[in-house]
């Protein structure tokens, strides 16, 4: 290849790579922009409170706290259920399941996948949550359980069809080889496959987890909408992203419930980027072992 062709496809490279980083670095400039007016009226520390009383005649509270612990009760408790789910399912269609379960499970997966979210807290506030109300004895099925439950059916395709790659793309030779040397398949399967595909399987889940603690719909429909802080899974909460997409439409422009609400994006966002981050930890540690 001619050196200009290598440099017209180097410069195509860097500059969307480039154009990525610019995006990002934009949007935290846009957040910003609106948000750190609230530093100096009412005061930043007004962030850390217990409460969130957004509207209120007498005393308006902006305390994030109960929002933070609301997305991450929810977002530990659906990849709780996400993980055994999504990696056994994998395994089964990837080493375990006949070819006639595969080409069946395979689609049914990828549809899964591609129901709305809106349509699955549909079904989770028509179904699942009095299901959740009859089963626990509960005032109201409207829970951070229900939540949980809807979020990882949501990931689990995802981390179904990202480990299923990953195993896919273990060396049949390292197969062939510990049949030969005398385990049996699960032993092969746990011992050999699963370990040589762990960085991928971490990345499903960590895909999975990015996807449970940016959803918005479901959890404004099945959670229950109530600020409060609390590690009980049968209690009502409310997440970061479903206090934006409930008020950030009827808010006052530049009020100081909307700088607050500008403040809720960019903690979700660094939630997002610390998850991130630990991720490639992970992996570059698994890679080099």
């Amino acid at each position: 290849m001619n050196t200009w062709q290598d440099k017209a496809i180097k410069t195509i490279l860097v500059g969307s790579a480039s154009t990525s980083i610019l995006i990002v670095f934009l949007i935290f400039v846009f957040l910003g922009k609106e948000a750190f007016p609230f530093i100096w009226d009412p005061g930043f520390f007004e962030l850390w409170q217990s409460r969130w009383i957004p509207v209120s005649f007498q005393e308006e509270v902006f305390g994030l706290l109960p929002l933070i612990s609301g997305s991450l009760l929810v977002t530990g408790l659906a990849t709780l259920l996400m993980i055994p789910f999504g990696v056994f399912g994998a395994i089964y269609i990837a080493e375990i399941g006949s070819e006639t379960e595969r080409s069946f499970l395979k689609p049914f997966i990828e549809i899964l996948a591609g129901i709305p979210s809106v349509v699955i807290g549909f079904f989770g506030l028509v179904v699942l949550s009095p299901i959740i109300k009859t089963m626990f004895g509960l005032n109201t099925g409207l829970t951070a359980l229900t939540g949980a439950i809807l979020l990882a059916l949501m990931a689990v395709p995802t981390v179904i069809t990202v480990s299923e790659d990953a195993i896919q793309s273990v060396p049949r030779a390292y197969r062939e080889a510990s049949l030969a040397l005398g385990a049996n398949r699960l032993q092969t399967i746990f011992r050999i496959i699963v370990p040589a595909a762990l960085p991928g399987i971490i990345a499903a889940i960590m895909l999975g987890m990015g996807r449970v603690i940016g959803e918005t719909m479901a959890v404004l429909m099945v959670t229950g909408n109530a600020a409060r802080m609390t590690l009980n899974p049968f209690d009502s909460v409310r997440t970061m992203t479903a206090t934006i997409a409930a008020e950030m439409g009827e808010v006052a422009f530049g009020s100081h419930h909307y700088q607050a609400l500008f403040w809720v994006g960019i903690f979700l966002l660094l939630m997002t980027f610390g998850l991130n981050l630990i991720a490639q930890r992970v992996l570059r540690k698994y890679q080099m072992r």
